[in-house]
Order: structure tokens, then sequence, then C-alpha cells
């Protein structure tokens, strides 16, 4: 496997038109997971559940991949969530990084997990698998989400129990951070699911919606398009079918230049 470019030889190979920032600290959850953060660009803007594009240098060229900004707009770093592809053109080297290597990111943020995408609702619904968890780490961890939605339930489905650690240490930080546990108060509730191990909750999320077993286990009544919203990130057959789930209990799709009842992040699936 080629190594990625030393940073020592980054200011002479950085593409123009990109930002090189230097990682400040790592965590593999699992051989399949990982959580890096780095430093924010001065200037740099995002809204909360937007998606940049993240590389490397490999062999003098620059490879990258659509990545959701983990973090909340306010943050003053950068914080991603990614899975591990053994042979991947971008993760291969991505999942070896160390705190002090740097990394490209392209200048220009966009997405359509954004809270401007949604219609006023009472009820927010954040539906992800996998790493698609990630631009709801954003979202959970912005106050903009509170004031404007009474609940919000994060639902978090993978295939074994090991891979919901990055949604329930996200659970634990807010709870213990002084200024967001004010914020957030009672409004957020975590519902994590397997699909592969014995859990509280097994089972594919379009599965717990078709049966009604989500809104039974959590005390809510079936999705109302005049009360609740959606979000959507995940694989795409996850994608598909979570849509389809939504479009025939009433909710209709938006984006940013149309805000309806639902949104889709299509740009990339985990």
């Amino acid at each position: 496997m080629n190594a990625p470019a030393k940073t020592e030889d980054f200011a002479s190979s950085i593409p123009a038109g990109v930002y090189a920032e230097t990682v400040l600290a790592v965590t593999h959850y699992t051989d399949r997971l990982f959580r890096f953060t780095m430093t924010r660009p001065q200037g740099f803007r995002f809204r909360s559940g937007e998606f940049a594009m993240i590389g490397l240098m490999v062999e003098g060229k620059p490879v990258f991949r659509a990545y959701s900004i983990a973090s909340p707009a306010w943050a003053e770093e950068l914080e991603f969530f990614s899975i591990k592809v053994p042979d991947g053109p971008l993760t291969s080297h991505l999942q070896a990084i160390k705190p002090g290597d740097q990394v490209l990111m392209r200048k220009k943020p966009t997405g359509t997990l954004v809270l401007d995408a949604l219609t006023p609702g009472r009820r927010l619904y954040m539906f992800s698998t996998g790493t698609g968890i990630a631009p709801f780490a954003s979202l959970i961890r912005d106050p903009e989400t509170y004031e404007k939605f009474e609940e919000v339930i994060l639902t978090h489905t993978t295939r074994d129990v090991a891979e919901l650690k990055y949604g329930f240490d996200l659970v634990h930080e807010i709870q213990n951070d002084e200024l967001l546990k004010e914020v957030v108060g009672d409004k957020l509730r975590h519902y994590p699911t397997v699909t592969r191990e014995d859990f509280a909750y097994r089972g594919r999320i379009t599965d717990l919606i078709s049966s009604g077993k989500l809104f039974t286990d959590l005390g809510v009544p079936p999705l109302d398009p005049a009360i609740d919203r959606g979000m959507i990130c995940g694989s795409s057959a996850m994608l598909k079918d979570t849509k389809e789930l939504l479009e025939k209990a009433g909710l209709d799709e938006g984006a940013n230049s149309k805000p309806a009842e639902f949104v889709i992040e299509r740009a990339f699936v985990g």
C-alpha cells in the first residue's frame, strides 16, 4: 500500500483552492470505524449538517471524498466520522492518520441535511445507519435545532453493538457539556438499534417504522406530516426504503431551494 505524502512535503504539493489542516486527535472505535478532529480554517463557514470534500495527497495527487462535518457550526475544530475501507482510494490511507498529520479540504461545503431545507414542525427524526450519523452529530450539538423543534429523535442502526459507541459518546458529551445540556434538556432522544447481535432494540429502522415498533418504543404517535419532520442519511438501500415510508405517511421531500417535510443526503452513502 502506498503511503500518503509526508507532512513536510505538503507545502509544495497542496493544490490551489484547498485548505491543508492539521489533525488534532484520532479515535479508533472498531476495525471499521474511526473519528478524527482537525483544525478549522480561519473564515471557513458551514451550516450544521453540511459536508465537505476531504482528501490526502496520494502518489503526488490529491484524492478527495465527501464527508459530513460531524462538529456543529459553532465549534472551533472540525470533526469527522469515517468508515475504514481496506482498498478504498482515500480511506485506506486516511485510517492511518495521526495527530500532527495534514489533511486537505476543499473550501466550499454543501449539503441538504440542513434545518433550512425543512418546513417548521414540532418533532424532528434523524434516521441514520453506520457513518450516516455524522451530519446528525453536528445537528444534535447545534442550539438552533432545539430552537426549531420541541423533540429531536436520533435513530442509529448498525450491524454490531460496538459500532453504536460513537452515538453513545455524542449523547454523553452533550449531557456533560455545561452549555449544551441547558439548551438540549430532555428534548433529545436516542434510539440505537443493531441488526446482527442481541440488544435492547433490534432490527432495521425501516422494519421498525413499518411495524410501528419504533413509535411504540418511544411512546409517540405514528408519523404525521403536520408536525413531524425527517432527515435521512445512510446506505443507498436505507435511503430509498426510508424515503418511501415517509412519503407513504404523507411527508414530502424538500431541498435547500424548496423546504418541505423531509430531506435526504444523496452525496454519499456510509
